[in-house]
């Protein structure tokens, strides 16, 4: 074996964006394109001085490596453990087959105390040669990277002129154990052992292999992504749910064909499974790497808004949580129904801009235990990344618990507090100028739309969201513009960071509904004139040329 030094090139389009760095496969495969910014990456993590001369902040320090088994996966694993070798890296500890849970990544690094870690994912987006990956770093305390240290790497990646890489052949990723590149060892660990170990401390894992003897059902589709192996090792395995239980349970390099993204859309054989006759108590669905969710009950169906809310009023019933809670925090398209929750029970609630970067200094600080965001993630202060497993744990522990099915919790839960009725419309591939243009327009709009009546509704704040960190004092602007009603009512448009082809216009609406007898519309109806307001105020159809949504969910 020996250190290469080899000449690289500056790659347009290397800043990571709300959760790291999403290209396209052939983006990633083009010859250096990864290594650039996995050399970035290193330089900045071992200390970059002004000058540009490296520092040794890595030597001795152990990193996590990982990702959702999707295309390109093994590929990717293979080149940074020997990029890592020659950087200072002395150990990695790196899922088996290259296998880790974006929510298993931030336990291993939390219970084994690592520097950081390495994800490989680009999460719900599809996979397969002609699909998405990408990559991202998360800190000591496992969640993802400050946009400090996110420019920082970019900026690197603009001015790199060279690498070092280990030449050595491909080492084995699929046997547990030890092994060597140059000085650096590499242990390959089960990739669910840590992950199951935090699980049973959170939860009543007795009481809910009482609730599967008795009978109860569920079914859970993983999607043929990365979440399978977790699900089947606890709900199957340490639970007792029937065999078959989980489907879809097997990671597959393109997911099956199937769009990994849990929502009503995407995972409609789980939505026609759960509407059928016979069908399961209790259903949830992953997404590529495991970190979001989407929960079902007999022909029905809760919203992540809805979701986080209910968690939050029943957390006592959890171990885990049965102290309460420190607070809680949403991401601010997320809807406003925990809000009424927290002041309910006298804990703070935080708005924060969408990324779930910005919930970590709130949970290092102890000021929140909860988070969540309006597209199927929630978590807690376990780990630093939003989980799906873990949210399917806590639904399944407040059934077991309370007797209930999910919809009487959730009708309960809106007899009390009131309904949020709320939608995302998506508009994907939108030429990025003319997505950019849109925003800008609408921006320019604001002063004009602020005390403007629309409809039936008078706006009382027209804004652009900005957020001051309450922790660091860091400030995020330009986050989504904001309408809000007299009545409570919202419409926001933002650009979504997740996407890898043109622009992803994202416009949320939400309409809020104390009395009972009014909350069971179809939720698109119960929201129809928001609708109309928003393409009044935006030109989405005159600006774009599509006639609706391509997503509603």
């Amino acid at each position: 074996m020996a250190i290469q030094n080899l000449p690289t090139q500056v790659f347009a389009g290397q800043r990571p964006g709300t959760s790291g760095l999403r290209k396209k496969v052939a983006v990633f495969m083009q010859p250096r394109y990864l290594e650039n910014f996995v050399q970035a990456l290193l330089d900045v993590l071992n200390g970059l001085a002004p000058d540009g001369q490296v520092g040794t902040a890595l030597q001795g320090q152990t990193l996590v490596l990982g990702g959702d088994g999707r295309f390109f996966n093994r590929v990717a694993v293979q080149t940074i453990l020997k990029l890592a070798a020659v950087n200072g890296v002395q150990r990695v500890l790196l899922g088996q087959g290259g296998i880790l849970s974006t929510p298993a990544v931030s336990a291993v690094i939390r219970r084994r105390q690592a520097f950081g870690g390495i994800v490989l994912s680009a999460s719900h987006n599809p996979g397969g040669p002609d699909g998405d990956f990408g990559i991202k770093y998360n800190a000591s305390n496992g969640g993802p990277a400050n946009e400090a240290l996110t420019e920082a790497v970019y900026a690197r990646t603009q001015a790199l002129s060279q690498l070092r890489i280990s030449d050595a052949p491909d080492m084995d990723i699929d046997t547990l154990g030890s092994s060597q590149i140059e000085q650096m060892q590499v242990e390959v660990i089960d990739p669910v052992a840590d992950y199951v170990a935090v699980m049973r401390d959170l939860f009543d894992f007795d009481m809910l292999r009482g609730l599967f003897k008795q009978g109860f059902t569920l079914r859970v589709d993983a999607m043929n992504a990365v979440g399978g192996p977790y699900a089947k090792a606890i709900l199957e395995g340490e639970l007792g749910a029937p065999a078959g239980s989980v489907v879809n349970a097997v990671p597959l390099e393109d997911f099956g064909g199937l769009h990994p993204d849990p929502n009503p859309v995407n995972a409609e054989d789980l939505i026609a499974h759960m509407s059928a006759a016979d069908a399961p108590d209790f259903g949830a669905a992953m997404d590529g790497d495991a970190d979001r969710n989407m929960v079902l009950g007999r022909n029905f169906v809760v919203t992540p808004s809805d979701s986080l809310a209910l968690m939050t009023a029943h957390a006592r019933l959890i171990p885990g949580y049965s102290s309460g809670l420190l607070g809680v925090a949403r991401s601010m398209p997320t809807s406003a129904a925990v809000d009424r929750v927290a002041k309910a029970l006298g804990i703070d609630c935080f708005e924060t801009p969408t990324g779930w970067k910005f919930f970590g200094n709130l949970l290092d600080a102890g000021r929140v235990t909860l988070c969540g965001e309006e597209s199927y993630g929630t978590g807690s202060s376990h780990v630093r990344e939003k989980d799906g497993l873990w949210a399917i744990l806590f639904w399944l522990s407040l059934q077991g618990a309370t007797g209930r099915s999910v919809e009487s919790l959730v009708r309960e839960h809106w007899a009390t507090y009131g309904r949020n009725y709320y939608s995302r419309h998506d508009y994907e591939a939108i030429p990025t100028e003319v997505a950019d243009g849109l925003m800008v327009a609408l921006r320019a709009a604001l002063p004009r739309l602020q005390g403007a009546q629309l409809g039936t509704r008078t706006v009382v704040l027209a804004d652009d969201f900005a957020y001051t960190d309450p922790v660091d004092g860091s400030v995020s602007a330009k986050q989504g513009v904001r309408l809000v009603f007299d009545d409570g009512a919202r419409v926001i448009f933002r650009l979504s960071g997740t996407g890898t082809e043109g622009a992803t216009l994202r416009i949320y609406l939400e309409n809020y509904e104390a009395d009972v007898s009014r909350q069971d519309q179809p939720v698109q109806a119960a929201l129809a004139d928001l609708v109309a307001i928003s393409e009044q105020v935006a030109g989405v159809r005159e600006r774009t040329g599509m006639v609706g949504p391509t997503v509603a969910t």
